[in-house]
């Protein structure tokens, strides 16, 4: 259940900005206008802030979030940056293009933001007041739009008070949003870029720079590699059993709340959240240790156990 706050108005001046920035580098949520919409920001490093992001807008699924940089600089650190990315970043940068490229070795952004996926959605917004924002708090932000899931993509502060007032720490009032329309995203992860999103620059637009046609999403990808795509994410090597309420011989577990005596646990105390950041790493960690079979105990469907046990049920599917 997402924890009841005040959520502060802040003005888009200096003050306000650094307000803004303190509160992303301590863990908190701040909505911040782009030229596209707002966004509802949180540390990308940090998985549990993260996580609080998908508890606020009550999104029923992990899906990758784009992280939002104040440089082109910053973005290589996150990404490996090919010819043609680095054409396309210097074109449309800043501006409403959302790139999504390889992990760099360097990258900080954490496994929760990027659906355990190894490429990472990187934007630089347009509007200063963003890209300042970025810069204070000195980190990559994730940012999907600050509404609830499932509902009209905000274009102001009023629009984002209406959803998520009470559920998130501030939002950095600029004004109305110049686009309206969601970032166009385009993959560059081998020698075709595919347009995986059409937003707000145009197909034309980009197929001039890079000289060829874009290709589109594969309808064959397991994962998906930008929001809005449906697929299952990162799955472990081993299979997985849900719901289980004791270990069966050559069976790992994982725990929640301490159901499976001895078995890793996602949150010891039962705090949803905790789980939801924990998720990605314990699945890499139970894989790096070589389990073939995964037993996971229960988890309450409510608030973030919906999303949990959705990654979960995914993990879990028949695979190919």
């Amino acid at each position: 259940m997402t924890h009841a706050r005040t959520t502060l108005r802040l003005p888009a001046d200096a003050a306000g900005e650094a307000q803004a920035a303190r509160i992303l580098r301590e863990g908190g949520l701040v909505a911040f206008p782009t030229e596209t919409v707002y966004g509802l920001g949180a540390d990308a490093t940090n998985s549990r802030a993260v996580a609080g992001i998908y508890e606020a807008k009550g999104r029923p699924r992990f899906n990758p979030l784009i992280a939002h940089v104040a440089s082109i600089e910053q973005a290589r650190r996150e990404g490996v940056f090919s010819p043609l990315a680095e054409k396309l970043a210097q074109k449309f940068w800043p501006g409403p293009l959302t790139l999504v490229v390889p992990l760099a070795e360097t990258a900080s952004v954490c496994d929760l933001a990027r659906a355990g996926l190894p490429s990472i959605g990187l934007r630089m917004p347009a509007p200063k007041i963003a890209r300042d924002l970025i810069a204070a708090a000195g980190r990559p932000i994730a940012a999907p739009s600050a509404n609830r899931s499932g509902h009209v993509s905000p274009a102001n502060a009023d629009h984002v008070l209406a959803d998520l007032d009470a559920r998130i720490d501030a939002v950095l009032d600029g004004g109305a949003c110049a686009v309206g329309v969601e970032s166009t995203i385009v993959a560059l992860l081998d020698d075709r870029p595919r347009l995986l999103r059409p937003g707000g620059v145009a197909r034309a637009e980009i197929e001039a720079v890079l000289g060829s046609a874009l290709a589109g999403a594969d309808p064959s990808d397991s994962q998906p590699l930008a929001p809005g795509l449906l697929a299952s994410h990162y799955a472990p090597g081993a299979s997985v059993r849900l719901n289980a309420r004791a270990l069966e011989p050559g069976e790992t577990g994982l725990d929640f709340a301490g159901q499976l005596s001895g078995a890793l646990d996602l949150s010891p105390s039962g705090d949803l959240e905790e789980a939801a950041a924990n998720l990605f790493s314990a699945l890499r960690r139970l894989d790096a240790a070589g389990a073939t079979r995964i037993a996971v105990a229960p988890i309450p469907a409510q608030g973030l156990g919906e999303a949990i046990n959705d990654r979960l049920a995914r993990a879990a599917a028949p695979r190919p």
